[in-house]
């Protein structure tokens, strides 16, 4: 009986540990993270199973391929690690470099690390959909259609594995907006 004790608390102890070390993994990211704004394009699901959230697609996720290094011609498969280099660009990041090969951010550069999806375009610019892991944004129940312009605030720190800091609206936190915008109905 002892035994089957000190197993259900080894378990449990060690499905504890899993969730304190990844909990402490986000948080050094967003304390440790270089913070970048992400410029959107809007489009509004609803999950059924996990509740309401905002897709966010970015500019950044269309990264034509003669900005691989070097130029790619032939497909990338599906899933593949793409490493792309942000760079400000007025007032968003911009994919400035791509490399299925981790890269090195140069002065004023940003490094992400994203996911191949679909090969799409003209023979002429060819471009890769990459998911970086930052395409969804989970609110409370019927706060998931926002009106007006959508910004990220990403933390991006060394591994290139981004996090979402913030989500904005005109300028304006997501939950303020939202709140702002039920208090008028």
């Amino acid at each position: 009986m002892k035994t089957k004790l000190a197993i259900f608390a080894t378990i449990l102890g060690l499905q504890a540990a899993w969730v304190l070390a990844t909990c402490a993994v986000q948080e050094r990211s967003l304390a440790q993270g270089t913070v970048i704004l992400l410029e959107t394009r809007p489009v509004d699901p609803r999950d059924l199973l996990r509740g309401d959230y905002v897709t966010l697609r970015y500019k950044i996720s269309d990264v034509p391929l003669n900005l691989f290094s070097p130029p790619r011609t032939e497909a990338i498969p599906p899933g593949a690690s793409v490493y792309v280099a942000l760079e400000r660009r007025g007032e968003y990041f911009e994919v400035v470099r791509a490399s299925l090969e981790p890269i090195q951010p140069r002065r004023g550069e940003v490094a992400l690390k994203g996911r191949s999806g679909e090969w799409w375009g003209s023979a002429a610019g060819r471009s890769v959909r990459l998911d970086y892991g930052l395409e969804r944004y989970y609110v409370r129940e019927g706060t998931g259609n926002p009106q007006g312009k959508v910004t990220v605030q990403a933390a991006v720190p060394p591994s290139g594995q981004g996090v979402i800091k913030e989500v904005l609206v005109d300028g304006k936190p997501y939950a303020q907006v939202m709140k702002e915008k039920a208090k008028s109905f």
